[in-house]
């Protein structure tokens, strides 16, 4: 169980479900042991925040664990799709851990989002790699399948195809040393946000598939986390591409980036409950 995560499924407005797919890494392998290492190295992780004076365990967040995983990607991902669109109709937000970041199409499919935002080195925009067109490199382009645009933070590498791709209007590419300067203006726009662990440095992330140098620190990852939460009406939340070949920093940083995600919407959802425009309907 995720640290805090002691809701009763029924009472729950967050719901955390594993999703340790690893069948199409190209590099390093190891996805597969992220959704359990990150709940292990956010044991030591406090309950309370003083940020936002809140206690996780007080936020209404359920674990559902994991849901395991099967070599047929497209078949694993349908029925993950399903446990996450029960999340939604009951008014909870799934925050989904992986696993490659091909899980994160089953989250954006579930929750049907006009905004996709992610934070990830890589543009993922290909329409196949190496053959498979249900790849962790096409994420973002299949992302665009279901949303109106793509946000992606931290990019610094891509073919030239993903390039032109990513030129054209429905896609914002924000390189890692612009991000601390990036203001998220969604309106009333649906947003889903996507953590692809490798968005940081590996320097501070070793532990992750496909390292790429020239990252975004740790705390650019949390400004941006906190901001989106704050921005809006996000329906979804992962954080991804977490393995087993680090002494846990990666799986640290993914907790941490959870928590700080949960904390930041269920202060921001208060404060819209308690709004003067909220009172006047």
């Amino acid at each position: 169980m995720f640290p805090g995560a002691s809701a009763d499924r029924e009472a729950a407005a967050y719901v955390v479900v594993g999703a340790p797919l690893d069948v199409s890494t190209t590099f390093q392998p190891g996805a597969r042991f992220g959704p359990d290492r990150i709940r292990q190295f956010s044991w030591t992780y406090d309950d309370y925040d003083a940020r936002t004076d809140r206690h996780f365990s007080d936020l209404a967040v359920h674990d559902h664990g994991d849901v395991r995983a099967w070599d047929d990607a497209a078949e694993y991902l349908e029925y993950l799709e399903g446990v996450l669109t029960d999340v939604r109709r009951d008014d909870a937000v799934p925050l989904l851990l992986g696993g490659e970041h091909t899980v994160t199409v089953a989250g954006v499919r579930a929750t049907d989002p006009d905004t996709y935002v992610c934070l990830d080195a890589h543009l993922d925009l290909r329409e196949e790699y190496d053959g498979n067109p249900l790849s962790h490199a096409t994420v973002t382009r299949h992302a665009l399948d279901v949303a109106d645009e793509a946000v992606v933070l931290g990019a610094r590498t891509g073919s030239q195809a993903e390039y032109e791709r990513a030129s054209e209007s429905d896609v914002t590419v924000v390189p890692p040393e612009d991000v601390a300067d990036w203001t998220p203006e969604f309106g009333d726009e649906s947003v889903y946000l996507s953590v692809d662990i490798d968005g940081a440095d590996p320097g501070f992330a070793p532990g992750t598939g496909t390292m790429e140098p020239f990252g975004l620190t740790p705390r650019e990852m949390r400004d941006v986390v906190r901001d989106v939460a704050e921005s809006g009406d996000v329906t979804g939340f992962d954080v991804v591409e977490v393995n087993d070949r680090d002494d846990g920093q990666s799986a640290a940083l993914g907790g941490k980036l959870l928590r700080e995600f949960a904390f930041s919407d269920a202060d921001s959802s208060v404060s819209d409950a308690d709004s003067p425009a909220s009172d006047a309907e």
